[in-house]
This record gives C-alpha cells, structure tokens and sequence, in this order.
C-alpha cells in the first residue's frame, strides 16, 4: 500500500446516498484477469455517454478533473463485494472518501488496499460537501497523523480512526506484511512448538 501522511488536493461532492458497487464499477470491467484499466471503469456509466465524457458528471466539471478525495452520501460501497471497485478509485486518483456510513465489506476493502475513509456526522459531512460544491473553494488537506481534514481558506475537521488502521496507512503495511513485522517471533514460537512437541 502506499503510505498515507498529509494529502492536499481537490475534493468533490457525490452526495447521492447509496452508491453501490455496479455503480462505481459497472460489471463489464470485472473481465480482465488483472487490474489494468480499471481507471476507466470507475464510474464509467456516470462519466462517459456514447463514449464521451458527460459534461454533467462533477469528476467532468472544470476545477473538478484532478479530484483525489470524493465527499460521499450514506452507505457508499454498497451492493456486492467486488475489490474491483476500490482498485478503479484509487487508479482513478482517489485517495479518500468522507461520508457518514460506508457498507462493511466496501469498507474493509478500502482498509486493505489503502484508500483512506472517513466517517463523521450528517450535519459535518454537508457542511463539507457544500464548501468543495464550489470550484472556487474544493481543496482540503487530510493530515492522517493530526487527524484532521483542513479546508481551503481555514478551518479544520477532527476525524476518529481505529488505531490499527490509522497504523496501517502510516505505514503502507497491509494485512499480510503487519504480519511479516512479527516474522522473528513467529519463527521461534514454531521452533519451540517443534521442541516441546516433538510427536506433532
């Protein structure tokens, strides 16, 4: 995973509330027998119509095309489970999403391949959206280390984050290598087993 510290960029409004995973990545991108192209099956039936970009879909606005956080509605990621679509997201550029509610197993795929969500209140999250709605003012600051999204022209927003996962994108670790950092006393506890069981 690619660790996450303090990331700047522009943010966009997607309020509409559960956004499942057909959406963010329509099914005819699931072909591939691996994750190249995925970039442009996010949001593809949103973004492009007769193959050319839709004018009306935000990520196609001008002050809106180089987008890497989403500020979302609620239950985002809902719908089946495909990985695909948090792989799409991040090969689209997006490195966070804020909103109130995410669905479990989108959540923990985002967890795992290290795109970055925040949860927080209704009222916070609006207040939010209303402030990137406008191109003038869509650039925010996610300080992971401070846990705090800072906005554009002031203001910060404190965010709560478990404190293995926020350890994991410090890192850049995903499961598999958070595991590795425990290699020396895996390999002695086995070694030992061995000993002490020699029947096994």
């Amino acid at each position: 995973m690619t660790p996450f510290h303090r990331v700047s960029g522009v943010a966009a409004p997607m309020r509409t509330p559960n956004i499942d995973t057909d959406v963010i990545m329509p099914k005819m991108f699931l072909k591939g027998v691996d994750r190249s192209g995925l970039g442009e099956g996010a949001f593809n039936l949103l973004r492009f119509d007769a193959g050319r970009p839709n004018p009306d879909f935000i990520l196609n606005r001008d002050g809106y095309r180089e987008t890497c956080f989403l500020v979302v509605g609620a239950n985002f990621g809902c719908g089946s489970s495909r990985e695909h679509a948090v792989w799409g997201l991040q090969q689209l550029g997006i490195r966070a999403l804020i909103g109130t509610t995410f669905a479990g197993i989108f959540s923990d795929n985002c967890a795992n391949n290290g795109l970055l969500t925040i949860s927080l209140d209704a009222a916070t999250v609006g207040g939010i959206a209303d402030i990137v709605a406008n191109p003038a003012s869509n650039r925010l600051s996610i300080d992971l280390e401070q846990q705090l999204i800072r906005i554009d022209g002031g203001g910060t927003v404190p965010f709560p984050i478990e404190p293995a996962r926020k350890e994991a994108f410090l890192t850049g670790r995903d499961a598999i290598s958070s595991t590795l950092v425990f290699a020396d006393d895996i390999g002695a506890f086995e070694r030992r087993r061995w000993a002490d069981n020699p029947w096994f």
